[in-house]
């Protein structure tokens, strides 16, 4: 048969075995991948109650007891100086000062759950998420702090969780990538917080921009399909050849994959960003002018049609010029950064509920650390990293929604109830999704690796 006349779809069927078996040459998957295509939708170890995750991350550290951790005891004794050295992890004695909140906290829903005033929107949705107030890790430092909330590793590059998801459990839809990250930068420790690692490089999450061109390079360069198809067969058939006197070269086959995957985008990748179609209720749910084409709103709207169309797992990054919750200075930076995502968050849930949806999507919000309920000085402005307690939340994919699980102290300065670890937050993620994490394993280096490594329990309690 002529080359030429061979369909891609033809070409790629006969081809895919071959490429495929050397790509999982090796690999310790216990989900029963099948070698033809190691982003084939496969299932997990149980029942899985969510088919997908928006992971929501917040950079810099937002404060817990600012936004979801209500300490009322924090304000009686604002002012009140305390010994705080156990905490500082320093030796001798440190001498610091309760600082209140800044804004006020009120219940709210059904649930009657706490929420500052930072957040109103997301409060009127809060009957749907599980609040974790005794969140805690051991890094107190941005890289590690983001890098460990990210691949379950402070000390080192690791796959990160989406990369985890997909390498499990493949994707329902071949032509957009298992794994999209959303957002305008990268946050601390950069792009390794999105990257595959030792997993195989079709598993490392895909970065979107937002802008009137998100993904600037998915246009076809030739106009003609059908010419382009008979270039891309031709493409195919040596690289074929090419690999095949390299079979042990899974980046090559990796390679070769995310040239299919980008043919595949530039059908339907258009489409999904395009929000023409929106209706005028769609777009102010998310706070979305018509036309807008950056901001936490569109990521969110962006991530619900993403979601729809079968990508596994996005992330989106709360990062920019004006978006970092680092506040040491000035904790009225606060007030600004939530107005931005607030409405957006409460938008992405109404609508995944309204839809149908959020049953069957987990969507996480988190931040590396917290921040010190004290400081230096009794008037001091800002607030300090804070990595012994910390808040994050979850909703949908099978969380029992209108809960706080998890207290700490009467100031939030440490755990002192049912405390939740980074590496307990994962091992809830991949088992929400059907995956036992301790079964999830890859071997590199003469050993097997996991995301929660020798870590982690699955929060049960949080699960419906």
């Amino acid at each position: 048969m002529n080359m030429f006349s061979t369909s891609r779809r033809q070409f790629l069927g006969r081809a895919s075995g071959g490429f495929g078996a050397i790509a999982l040459a090796g690999m310790c998957d216990e989900l029963g991948a099948t070698p033809a295509n190691p982003l084939a939708a496969r299932k997990g170890h149980h029942a899985a109650k969510a088919d997908r995750v928006i992971f929501l991350y917040s950079t810099g550290g937002a404060s817990h007891v600012d936004t979801f951790n209500h300490r009322p005891q924090l304000t009686t004794d604002h002012g009140k100086s305390i010994t705080a050295s156990r905490w500082l992890n320093k030796g001798g004695e440190f001498k610091r000062f309760l600082i209140k909140p800044r804004w006020a906290f009120q219940q709210y829903g059904q649930s009657g759950t706490w929420v500052s005033n930072l957040f109103p929107h997301l409060g009127s949705v809060i009957d749907d998420v599980c609040v974790l107030n005794a969140m805690h890790c051991e890094s107190d430092g941005h890289d590690k702090a983001t890098l460990a909330a990210h691949t379950g590793s402070a000390q080192f590059a690791r796959p990160s969780a989406g990369s985890w998801v997909s390498y499990g459990l493949g994707t329902v839809n071949q032509n957009l990538p298992s794994f999209m990250v959303l957002a305008p930068a990268a946050p601390y420790a950069g792009a390794q917080t999105w990257g595959s690692d030792f997993l195989p490089a079709c598993h490392q999450g895909t970065h979107v921009v937002p802008g009137k061109q998100p993904l600037p390079y998915v246009q076809p360069l030739v106009a003609d399909g059908e010419m382009q198809q008979m270039e891309l067969a031709l493409l195919g058939r040596l690289n074929q050849s090419h690999l095949e006197q390299r079979a042990a070269d899974h980046a090559l086959d990796a390679r070769i994959r995310s040239f299919e995957t980008a043919f595949g985008m530039q059908r339907e990748a258009p489409e999904a960003f395009d929000l023409a179609g929106e209706t005028e209720e769609t777009l102010k749910l998310y706070g979305l002018d018509r036309g807008a084409t950056s901001g936490f709103g569109w990521q969110c709207l962006v991530a619900r049609r993403l979601a729809e169309r079968g990508v596994r797992f996005l992330e989106l990054i709360d990062v920019g010029s004006s978006a970092n919750w680092d506040s040491h200075g000035n904790m009225a930076d606060h007030e600004r950064l939530a107005r931005a995502i607030d409405k957006p968050i409460a938008g992405l849930l109404t609508d995944l509920k309204q839809r149908g949806m959020l049953e069957s999507t987990l969507v996480v919000w988190t931040t590396e650390f917290g921040r010190t309920p004290f400081n230096q000085k009794a008037d001091h402005a800002g607030r300090e990293h804070h990595s012994p307690c910390f808040s994050s939340w979850m909703a949908g994919g099978g969380v029992k929604g209108g809960i706080v699980y998890g207290e700490s102290d009467e100031y939030g300065i440490q755990t002192a109830e049912d405390a939740v670890h980074t590496h307990d937050l994962h091992a809830t993620m991949l088992h929400l999704l059907g995956i036992d994490h301790e079964r999830l394993t890859y071997r590199h280096a003469g050993r097997d690796f996991r995301l929660t490594d020798v870590h982690g329990r699955v929060v049960h309690e949080t699960i419906a």
